[in-house]
C-alpha cells in the first residue's frame, strides 16, 4: 500500500470505531468492573469498549489478515509478519462513563516492535491527532494543522499532567511529587488527551505509572512527530507501558528523569 492508502485506512479505522462507540456515550449503558476481586480498584469496561474494538478488529482482519493485533478487550492475535496493531477503543473509560469527553480511541501500529504510526480519535468532539514519528497533524473543528511541541527549558516553567496520582504506588507517588513541587502548574485527568496536548504545544510534561502497551503505543509517533519525546522513567522504550514520561522538550524530559530518579 502507498503512504496515502495507509493513512486513509487508519482514518477508516477511526471512523468505524467512532460509529460503534458514540451511540453509547452519555446513555445508561451497562458497566462491568474488571478489577473486582483482583485488588486493582475500580477498572470499568463497557459495551462501547467492546463494540469499538470489535469494529476495528474486523476491518483489520479483512484488510490485513497477516497483521497482529494487541487489544484491551479481546485476546491478542499474533502477527505473521512485521506489523502489529495496538488498539484501545476508549482510553479514559472513567471519563466516558461520567459523560465527560476527555477520552479517545487509540490506534497504533508497530513494525517489528517499533511504533511507526499512531492516532487518537475523539469522535464526540470530532478531533483526530495522528503522526508517524516524523510529522504529526491535527484534524478537527479547528481545521487541519501540523502539530509542534513548545520550547520549555525548565521544570519551573512547565505544565504537568497525570491522570491521577491515586493510581500510583507509594514510592512512585513520592518521586512524582518531587517533580510536581517544581513545575509551574500541575493538573490531573485527561488520559490520552494530555499526551495529545503535549504534541499540540499546550502541555509540557506527562508522568504516568501502570500503563499497558495499548495505552501508549499510538501516542509515541504523535508526540515524536511533533518534536517531543516519550520514554520509560529509566529513559528506555515506553512500548511495554509501565512508568512513562512524555515531554515536549528534551530539557524538561531530562530534568524530570533526574528528579524521578533522585
Amino acid at each position: 500500500m502507498t503512504a496515502v492508502d495507509f493513512d486513509a485506512f487508519v482514518h477508516q479505522l477511526a471512523t468505524v470505531s467512532g460509529e460503534a462507540i458514540l451511540p453509547f456515550f452519555r446513555t445508561t449503558l451497562g458497566i462491568e468492573d474488571k478489577g473486582a476481586g483482583r485488588g486493582f480498584g475500580f477498572d470499568p469496561v463497557t459495551e462501547a469498549d467492546r463494540a469499538g474494538e470489535q469494529a476495528m478488529r474486523s476491518l483489520i482482519r479483512s484488510t490485513f489478515p497477516a497483521h497482529g493485533i494487541i487489544g484491551e478487550e479481546f485476546d491478542n492475535v499474533p502477527a505473521e509478519g512485521p506489523y502489529t496493531w495496538a488498539l484501545d477503543p476508549i482510553d479514559g473509560t472513567k471519563s466516558f462513563i461520567a459523560g465527560l469527553p476527555a477520552w479517545g480511541t487509540l490506534i497504533g501500529l508497530l513494525k517489528e516492535g517499533d511504533p511507526v504510526y499512531g492516532m487518537m480519535h475523539q469522535p464526540f468532539i470530532g478531533e483526530r491527532f495522528f503522526g508517524d514519528g516524523g510529522v504529526a497533524r491535527y484534524l478537527g473543528p479547528a481545521g487541519e494543522r501540523i502539530l509542534a511541541t513548545r520550547a520549555c527549558d525548565r521544570l519551573e516553567d512547565a505544565v504537568l499532567y497525570t491522570t491521577s496520582p491515586r493510581l500510583m504506588e507509594a514510592e512512585d507517588l513520592a518521586a512524582f511529587s518531587t517533580v510536581e513541587e517544581r513545575v509551574r502548574l500541575s493538573r490531573y485527568g485527561g488520559d490520552c488527551y494530555a499526551y495529545c496536548m503535549v504534541a499540540a504545544g499546550l502541555i509540557d510534561l506527562v508522568i504516568e505509572t501502570g500503563l499497558q502497551d495499548h495505552d501508549v503505543i499510538a501516542l509515541v509517533p504523535i508526540i515524536e512527530g511533533a518534536g517531543g519525546i516519550v520514554t520509560s522513567w529509566e529513559g528506555g522504550s515506553p512500548v511495554a507501558g509501565g512508568r512513562v514520561v512524555a515531554a515536549g522538550s528534551r530539557k524538561v524530559h531530562e530534568a524530570a528523569l533526574r528528579q524521578l530518579g533522585a
